[in-house]
């Protein structure tokens, strides 16, 4: 009888270490998934900044192309100059990048472009020249 009075409580019920244990696991898939979620975000976010970045490259080609193959010269670090290529501040605000993100310097011949994620420790930047060659903290990895 002793047997099925122990066996009766055992089976509506869990022990103290099969709940540990069930908290262990639950807390490795969380310090797996948690870092892999927050690179994603910085990814998400600064794929704004790259296309953003695209735009400006655009826009010199563009003009380089109307000006027998030379850059204007912007030595503004806050892309306030960016009027001479015809990008105005709305056509670089998004959710996360106003014009004021983005730091462009160039001469005759050549630019560089510089992406930098607002309010984000670390600094998140993402740089690329007129060769394509890309360099800062983050890069797509072409």
């Amino acid at each position: 009888m002793h047997a099925l009075v122990s066996q009766s409580r055992r089976s509506g019920a869990f022990t103290l270490i099969e709940l540990m244990i069930v908290v262990v696991i639950v807390a490795i898939l969380a310090l797996v998934a948690i870092p892999l979620y927050q690179g994603n975000v910085i990814a998400a976010k600064m794929s704004e900044g790259i296309a953003g970045c695209g735009t400006i490259r655009t826009a010199f080609r563009t003009y380089a192309a109307s000006h027998a193959g030379n850059y204007p010269v912007l030595t503004a670090q806050n892309g306030s100059q960016l009027s001479v290529l015809g990008i105005g501040a709305t056509d670089l605000a998004g959710k996360y990048f106003a014009v004021t993100n983005y730091a462009v310097t160039s001469d005759a011949t050549t630019y560089t472009i510089t992406a930098t994620l607002p309010n984000y420790t670390p600094t998140q930047t993402y740089i690329i020249n007129q060769a394509g060659v890309e360099s800062g903290t983050y890069t797509t990895g072409n």
